[in-house]
């Protein structure tokens, strides 16, 4: 499913914290978003799932701006995995995987089939249906990122959005868990700390800077020396090498 998001912008207070954003992330796609701290990533994501309205601009899920849809058809469509997502204490990775399902019942509807095969097959595909009794505070951060992924898989959302989700992973962790949200096909878009990893992994990065986008496209095009230097003020180059994997090269040189 199609994101696009046109002319967003979002103050608080007398703080402008984005000026005019736009992007377009296409079906199937996973999309990094990137820039120093404080550059406006998180909030632009929150105004894609519908936890921050923006005070200028839209953002149109499947052509539709969400704004115009109802929380639980808004919520069937767009999944979000966040750093600092809350989960009930004493719950199995079940029970955590469930909470997926919410949107697509009523407060007393029960358990249907459809919530069984939609949680069971989460849990095959993060690899975790062999801990599904386990209390989810047993598990180690890798498997807590993999259940909250499961999770929002059984939403089965046309849109995944995540917000740093290989915060605290160990470097195998991370290649794990962004090579199996590849390979749920699903449209993403993600905030991505490590740059390598980003340039690794995604089809497109979107790079936020003061608030403003400064560059967007394929990964070589926008993580150019200059974009580097400027932005996150390291000597640096990005290059394509031998066996496909593009590769961020950071030179001892101080800048110029």
């Amino acid at each position: 499913m199609r994101l696009d998001i046109t002319s967003v912008g979002v103050s608080f207070g007398d703080a402008t914290i984005l000026r005019d954003a736009s992007l377009e992330v296409r079906s199937g796609d996973v999309v990094g978003l990137v820039g120093p701290n404080g550059s406006g990533k998180t909030t632009l994501l929150r105004t894609v799932y519908r936890s921050l309205r923006p005070d200028s601009g839209s953002v149109l899920v499947g052509g539709d701006d969400i704004w115009t849809l109802s929380t639980r058809g808004a919520a069937r469509r767009t999944a979000a995995v966040l750093q600092s997502g809350h989960t009930p204490a004493g719950l199995t990775v079940t029970e955590v995987v469930a909470l997926g399902r919410t949107p697509h019942h009523g407060l007393l509807d029960r358990e249907s089939t459809q919530d069984r095969d939609a949680i069971q097959e989460a849990l095959k595909q993060t690899g975790m249906h062999a801990h599904a009794s386990r209390a989810y505070a047993s598990l180690s951060g890798g498997e807590r990122q993999r259940v909250l992924l499961a999770r929002a898989l059984a939403q089965q959302p046309r849109l995944l959005v995540l917000d740093e989700p290989t915060n605290h992973l160990d470097i195998r962790a991370r290649f794990e868990l962004l090579d199996l949200i590849r390979r749920t096909g699903i449209t993403t878009l993600a905030v991505l700390h490590d740059l390598d990893l980003a340039a690794r992994c995604c089809d497109h990065l979107v790079v936020l800077h003061s608030g403003r986008i400064t560059a967007a496209g394929p990964v070589l095009d926008v993580l150019t020396s200059a974009v580097l230097r400027d932005v996150f003020g390291v000597n640096a180059t990005a290059e394509r090498h031998a066996d496909g994997v593009i590769r961020i090269t950071y030179h001892a040189e101080p800048l110029a």
